[in-house]
């Protein structure tokens, strides 16, 4: 018994932070973030991805602090810092969901749908992480612990989060600089509007082709 006593303990505190986060979320307060940002100079990378970090791990909405991410530190920058917290949070709640779940999981679904849900996710591996990772309608705080309670190797999981949350962090990213350079009346701001709205527009194809490819790949399998 004194060994679950750590595992329990950590999945208070894990609960707990995610309860205080959805019941305070409202007050995410971006301009009290960006304060602490501007205040404490060259820090202010490493603070802003452990914030990140530490909000996916709470699941809380990241597009906020993504938005954030490229109207403080610029579409580049900001795009590296997002990706970074993101990740790291990401790897963070998989480690956790897999520490705290896993076995349990196993256990109370041997024989039933959900195993064989499972182990479907499971030959996928990467692939199906990709997916989810492409199309942003499988929610990103939900699936990082989803992922935790399966077989999938961490590396191939967090490597595939990585290449595959790309292309929509830096979309965001660019978006929220665009935003602040509306704001301040920087130059050319037709010309970085179009090319946000651009990004945003092959950020909402691509699970289209997404979709395409699985179909042509089944064909091809059959």
């Amino acid at each position: 018994m004194k060994a679950r006593w750590p595992r329990l303990l950590l999945l208070f505190t894990l609960l707990a932070g995610i309860g205080a986060a959805v019941v305070w979320r409202d007050r995410l307060d971006m301009e009290q973030i960006h304060g602490w940002l501007t205040h404490v100079g060259p820090a202010a990378p490493a603070l802003f991805i452990a914030i990140y970090a530490i909000a996916t791990v709470f699941m809380i909405p990241s597009s906020a602090l993504t938005l954030a991410g490229g109207a403080l530190f610029g579409p580049l920058p900001g795009t590296i810092y997002s990706l970074g917290g993101a990740s790291i949070g990401a790897g963070l709640a998989f480690l956790l969901a897999r520490h705290l779940g896993a076995s349990w999981v196993e256990r109370k679904t041997r024989g039933g749908r959900a195993q064989r849900l499972r182990e479907g996710v499971e030959a996928e591996g990467w692939r199906f992480v990709a997916f989810t990772r492409l199309v942003p309608v499988f929610p990103f705080v939900l699936l990082n612990y989803a992922f935790g309670l399966t077989r999938i190797r961490f590396w191939h999981y967090l490597l595939a989060t990585v290449v595959c949350m790309l292309p929509a962090t830096f979309a965001i990213t660019y978006l929220g600089y665009a935003g602040r350079e509306a704001l301040m009346g920087g130059e050319s701001l037709i010309r970085k509007g179009l090319l946000a709205l651009a990004l945003l527009a092959i950020f909402a194809f691509i699970p289209r082709l997404v979709a395409r490819w699985k179909a042509a790949r089944t064909e091809q399998s059959r």
